[in-house]
């Protein structure tokens, strides 16, 4: 198994535990917590492969990842009751499917010889686009668009640091590993800590 297929899987196990967290917290049946879950898993990833022209999209070539996702779905089926947070569950376990996806991502761009530019938003969309359609439709506020929270930028910085070194380190493993520690740090602050973007603040009009 390659360094980049281990990080789709734990991006795709983690992605569909935090999709079936969201579904018990709808209180859907086991249909939606594998819908959602999937959805969760695989949006982001293959949303990636199409825009890359890759060809089957990851999940067609290897269905595997969609029998690990249902897998999840069903085993927190019936084990979310026991979590005594359920919401703190999801934020910090989809702040490591971020930093995982978006090394997945930067490293399927880095393998096709992509661009920089390319590389840096293969691992937002990755990172981002599953746990965007997650929550828009279980009707949440997506959590990329809460108010100073630090996910897309994560996500960027990531990336940015992966495109960056790979002109340095030639070993790509290192190069996934340190973009995925950036990505969570920022994160991981922007949660524990408090960590965010200026937000911008309207001021009343001048008389």
């Amino acid at each position: 198994m390659t360094l980049i297929t281990f990080l789709d899987y734990a991006a795709v196990i983690v992605f569909a535990i935090t999709g079936a967290l969201v579904a018990s917290r709808a209180q859907l049946d086991l249909v939606g917590f594998a819908f959602i879950a999937c959805l969760t898993a695989v949006g982001g990833g293959t949303i990636r492969d199409l825009l890359l022209d890759r060809n089957p999209i990851f999940w067609i070539a290897q269905p595997a990842y969609l029998g690990a996702a249902a897998a999840a779905a069903l085993i927190i089926f019936f084990t979310a009751h026991l979590l005594e947070s359920r919401l703190r569950a999801i934020i910090w376990l989809d702040s490591l499917a971020l930093a995982v996806a978006v090394a997945a991502g930067a490293g399927v761009a880095i393998s096709l010889a992509q661009s920089p530019t390319i590389i840096i938003l293969m691992g937002i969309v990755t990172g981002c686009m599953g746990g965007l359609m997650r929550d828009v439709v279980v009707g949440d506020v997506p959590v990329v668009l809460k108010q100073g929270e630090l996910y897309v930028t994560a996500a960027f910085a990531g990336a940015a640091t992966a495109a960056m070194l790979k002109t340095y380190l030639p070993e790509t493993p290192y190069i996934l590993l340190i973009g995925a520690a950036v990505t969570w740090v920022l994160r991981a602050g922007s949660i524990q800590f408090g960590w965010h973007l200026p937000v911008y603040k309207s001021t009343p009009p001048k008389a």
